[in-house]
């Protein structure tokens, strides 16, 4: 039994959703695209991006869970819009600067993905996902290389929800 301090994901587990992350487990980010398995159950849970409002909303079919507060990209790193699924879930991710092609090893204190990232867009070369950072006062802006910024504690309680395949909107 999953048990969790946060009392809404107790309440959200209590009315029946499935606990059953499938969990890429690496240490960085791999070189190539993951595709989404057709045999992944897609589950009734579902992300919703307002790149206007910064926030994400997480959903249960249709009965809204919680809603966090986030940074998306900035100017000339504009958070892409459309449908999207959950591609990629990694622990400790490895960053990669995407101008210079500096890597920061995950797990350390100065890389800026913290220690959860969800990826759901890629070129087949970069990602862009959600993830933690170190600099809790961009939350809230546009400050980021197009990925969407989340408080480490709320990375840390959205990452066990949701799971490859998970449904992921970003609207304007």
């Amino acid at each position: 039994m999953l048990k969790r301090s946060v009392t809404w994901v107790g309440l959200v587990l209590t009315i029946g959703l499935a606990y059953s992350p499938q969990v890429l487990l690496a240490a960085e980010q791999p070189e190539t695209t993951t595709n989404i398995s057709s045999d992944v159950v897609i589950q009734p849970i579902r992300l919703e991006i307002s790149l206007s409002r910064r926030k994400v909303t997480l959903y249960h079919e249709n009965t809204l869970i919680k809603t966090y507060p986030v940074a998306v990209g900035r100017a000339g790193w504009e958070t892409p819009t459309g449908n999207f699924q959950v591609a990629q879930m990694l622990e400790n991710p490895k960053w990669i600067n995407p101008t210079t092609g500096e890597a920061i090893a995950g797990g350390t204190p100065e890389n800026p993905l913290g220690r959860y990232w969800i990826g759901f867009w890629t070129n087949g070369r970069e990602w862009i996902g959600f993830h933690g950072t170190p600099n809790p006062s961009s939350v809230g802006t546009a400050a980021s290389h197009g990925c969407i910024r989340m408080y480490n504690k709320d990375i840390e309680e959205l990452y066990p929800l949701v799971s490859l395949g998970t449904s992921v909107t970003v609207v304007p």
